[in-house]
């Protein structure tokens, strides 16, 4: 029997560096590891520790993957330094991803914040690849600053796509600036060109960001089981058996990460 615990081993092909503090990085796995949009794995990092990440690349690849990531932690600073060509383990992929069978036919609505936008932009990329299968796709982003949002060269080409919408917000602007100032809840508003009582929503992001972007969801007419959020909270094992991710009955590693709101708003501590 294959010890779940023991990480494949996983080349770092490419490093594309989103931000001054976000990175991307290409890996290629010794086998495949084929996910669904949503999913995460666990990275190790020789001599240092694993961590869990979302891919953020197309699904439909199942050789490589990319995995953007936050300079954020004891694991994460390794990995920012790290180069083309270093090994790293890959273990997974784990949990549940979106449903997007269920998505067919309806309005979508994504929000995401910060570095959030990672694993979202799987989504986008799995959505994309059967565009004329929703009715709508619009993309709700917020980064603290220009120089902040993510995946820059790519976003004009989502705004590209058939029945796709685009629109960015930052906390504070510059002098480059032309977009709208604010946070990501001064996009959400009843005019938004979709049914928000009838769409499938999508939320990632920091805690804070998800709580208020939730609640404004709620208040604007999205049913609570329409509410898709990517709670990525404390994972370590990956297979529900260290405990520490629990939400409830839940645990996120393996009856999420991702959950309707219907199922988790119940306990107070999803959003700490």
């Amino acid at each position: 029997m294959e010890n779940p615990y023991c990480p494949i081993k996983a080349e770092i092909t490419d490093i594309i560096e989103e931000t001054p503090t976000i990175k991307t990085f290409a890996i290629k796995p010794e086998r495949p590891v084929p996910f669904e949009t949503g999913q995460f794995v666990e990275l190790t990092v020789p001599a240092v520790g694993e961590a869990p990440f979302t891919p953020s690349s197309d699904p439909k690849i199942e050789d490589s993957m990319e995995i953007t990531i936050m300079d954020v932690g004891r694991v994460t600073s390794r990995l920012h330094q790290m180069k083309k060509g270093a090994l790293l383990g890959v273990r997974g992929p784990y949990g549940n991803g979106y449903p997007l069978e269920d998505f067919k036919g309806k309005e979508i609505l994504i929000v995401g914040g910060g570095v959030g936008l990672a694993p979202l932009r799987s989504l986008i990329l799995a959505l994309s690849n059967e565009i004329d299968k929703y009715k709508k796709v619009v993309i709700k982003y917020g980064a603290r600053s220009p120089k902040d949002i993510v995946y820059k060269n790519e976003i004009n080409q989502w705004a590209r796509n058939k029945n796709a919408e685009v629109e960015l917000t930052v906390d504070a602007g510059d002098s480059t600036w032309k977009g709208n100032v604010g946070l990501i809840t001064t996009l959400l508003k009843k005019d938004m060109g979709i049914n928000i009582k009838e769409s499938i929503a999508i939320v990632c992001g920091p805690p804070i960001m998800m709580k208020f972007t939730t609640f404004k969801l709620v208040e604007l007419g999205c049913k609570d089981e329409n509410l898709h959020l990517s709670m990525e909270k404390n994972m370590s094992c990956g297979i529900g058996k260290c405990g520490h991710c629990r939400i409830g009955p839940y645990y996120a590693c393996k009856d999420g990460p991702v959950f309707t709101y219907d199922k988790i708003k119940r306990y107070h501590t999803i959003w700490e």
